[in-house]
């Protein structure tokens, strides 16, 4: 294409001159020009390739055939909205409703995870008729304002935090309050929910929702402690005195399983489901990986919930959301990922890539920790271990020596890296690698002076 053969240099410039600096690129001191991609690399200008380590929206990989040839050939035939009867969408909604809780039975679809989340939050306080929503500290949960507002992560640096808004500690086990010498970080931070629950009603504020990714990833990559869920939301659950907690308080949970769910965590479809069977969220809201890069998003809700919000008499109507062409494309990743047996091979990859991170933490102090499930993993970069000083700079610089060397694109929040490739993926080993090798300069890499020295 035209587009692809400008200069990397006239790219960049006509982007700084038309694209708002709002619009951050990844790797700003030298941007990388990605002109194709197909499976689980990607390739620039030049033609040198990349493994896609951060490809939490090509779920299945770019490009897949499979899903190119469905948008395809559903667009030669019809593209309209969802006012007309069209089999696409009930197929999807059913296919869907298979992979999810029997309670969970009624879809809304939309074209990103931003709508999904605003509309479960519009479903929430229908139900309930309550405003306040408790959300886990360093959350995002989109760039719509009306979410920006529940995103501590977007907020601090903002117009700061509303009064309807209440923030619970994150439940990280490696840096939060109760860590994993803990006997039990789950009630522990359960209890937190509910310290901050008792505090709003002290101050006569009502709690419609509680909000949470179900494995926090721009909060850190964050698994958090078996049962807490249960423990912040179900009632059924007496001896855990969970009557005292959202659901008590009248709210409901919503899970937001955007960047984490279809799989990626691989021992089961959706990350929520790591909290035990028993545990059903109120609504699900689902986006990224499930249109494969196409927009295509979510939200599964149970049937009080649904007709709550149908008893207002006011229509929900979205003119891209549920098009024959997102239905087809939806269908098509989930028949991939069933055909190729993907979620396995999630599992087995990411037991693997596990393992081998685990013995780089052996091996390496600046290594702090190393968690994950399936093909959502965290690394923690650290200056000292009793101190847990998060090694910012010194992440950084590993991140960029890689992307130097054409080696992979990864992401980095602070001191953690981001491993959420695609599912397809088979040599996301190389990058581990390529981790050791850089992570054998440690006695270099402790101060961000030796490191600048390095060639």
């Amino acid at each position: 294409m035209a587009a692809d053969q400008r200069p990397k240099a006239d790219t960049l410039a006509l982007r700084q001159r038309l694209i708002s600096s709002s619009c951050r690129l990844f790797f700003p001191e030298d941007p990388v020009k990605i002109v194709r991609a197909q499976g689980q690399y990607m390739y620039d200008e030049q033609g040198a390739e990349y493994i896609d380590c951060i490809s939490n929206v090509a779920h299945v990989g770019h490009c897949h055939p499979l899903v190119v040839r469905a948008a395809h050939e559903q667009n030669q035939v019809l593209n309209t909205n969802s006012r007309y009867l069209h089999d696409n969408i009930v197929d999807y909604a059913q296919r869907l409703s298979e992979t999810l809780p029997e309670q969970l039975c009624v879809f809304y679809f939309l074209n990103s995870g931003s709508e999904a989340n605003d509309l479960a939050l519009r479903l929430a306080r229908h139900y309930t008729g309550h405003q306040d929503v408790v959300v886990l500290d360093h959350a995002y949960h989109g760039h719509l304002s009306s979410l920006i507002d529940i995103s501590p992560y977007k907020f601090r640096n903002l117009d700061g935090q509303k009064e309807w808004v209440h923030v619970a500690p994150l439940p990280d086990t490696y840096r939060g309050p109760y860590r994993e010498d803990h006997p039990n970080p789950a009630m522990a931070y359960a209890n937190e929910v509910k310290r901050v629950v008792s505090s709003a009603q002290e101050k006569g504020r009502k709690i419609a929702a509680f909000f949470a990714e179900s494995l926090p990833s721009v909060g850190g990559q964050i698994i958090p402690p078996a049962g807490y869920f249960s423990q912040v939301a179900d009632p059924r659950v007496s001896h855990l005195l969970c009557h005292r907690h959202i659901r008590k308080a009248g709210g409901v949970f919503v899970a937001d399983e955007i960047q984490v769910g279809f799989g990626r965590v691989g021992k089961h479809f959706w990350a929520f489901q790591l909290q035990g069977k028993d545990f059903v969220p109120d609504i699900v809201t689902m986006g990224k990986s499930i249109g494969n890069g196409h927009p295509v998003a979510c939200v599964a809700a149970t049937q009080p919930v649904a007709r709550a919000f149908e008893a207002t008499g006011v229509e929900y109507f979205n003119t891209f959301g549920g098009s024959p062409v997102s239905c087809a494309v939806g269908l098509a990743v989930l028949n991939v990922l069933e055909k190729e047996q993907l979620q396995d091979h999630a599992t087995s990859v990411g037991s693997f890539l596990m393992e081998l991170l685990g013995q780089q933490k052996i091996k390496h102090p600046i290594v702090g920790d190393v968690r994950g499930v399936g093909l959502f993993i965290g690394v923690d970069l650290i200056k000292d271990e009793a101190t847990r000083t998060p090694a910012t700079e010194e992440a950084a610089y590993l991140v960029s020596r890689s992307l130097r060397d054409s080696e992979w694109s990864g992401g980095m929040e602070g001191n953690r890296s981001q491993v959420q490739p695609a599912l397809s993926s088979h040599n996301t080993l190389g990058v581990l690698f390529q981790f050791s090798e850089e992570m054998d300069m440690e006695e270099k890499v402790r101060s961000c002076e030796t490191l600048r020295l390095q060639p």
